[in-house]
């Protein structure tokens, strides 16, 4: 064997078609695209359409509802996150506790629609904390410590609903 006898198999690289050169390609006329009409087109697609047949995205019932405009983003955090912080000497445990605290200490990147305080973990200073929201587990947490939790969303009605 020698360098100028070194080839490919037979078939393993095929040429490129030429598409809309003549009836002689093979590929002339409509270039393979079939006959006129939407399809034909460059450019349009019906996304979803079926030949007719009812689509699935229409088939299937509706559900759900997502609250985009009144929804509150909130930065959820947890007590040991907190305390990891105070450990770290990056956050006072003697001032009020709140976003605007956390983000100039890293704990939070950046100030959102509110915090709220979730109680996974355990926190062992005395910090009083103002949020938006927390868990119950959170404030019970944070009271055995010996601090407090304002929360700044207001008060929610348990009523009973109307019927």
């Amino acid at each position: 064997m020698k360098l100028h006898e070194l080839a490919d198999r037979p078939g393993a690289r095929k040429k490129r078609s030429r598409i809309g050169r003549g009836i002689g390609s093979g590929t002339g006329k409509t270039g393979g695209r079939g006959g006129k009409g939407q399809t034909a087109r460059s450019g349009v697609r019906i996304k979803g359409f079926e030949g007719g047949q009812m689509p699935l995205h229409r088939r299937l019932p509706k559900r759900g509802f997502k609250n985009t405009s009144f929804a509150r983003r909130l930065n959820e955090i947890n007590l040991d996150r907190v305390q990891a912080a105070i450990d770290a000497g990056k956050l006072d445990a003697g001032a009020p506790v709140d976003a605007e605290a956390l983000v100039k200490a890293g704990v939070l990147r950046r100030a959102r629609d509110g915090v709220r305080l979730l109680g996974s973990g355990e926190i062992k200073a005395k910090v009083a904390f103002t949020v938006w929201g927390a868990s119950k587990s959170a404030v019970a947490a944070v009271e055995k410590a010996g601090g407090s939790v304002t929360l700044l969303a207001p008060a929610r009605e348990t009523g009973e609903q109307p019927a």
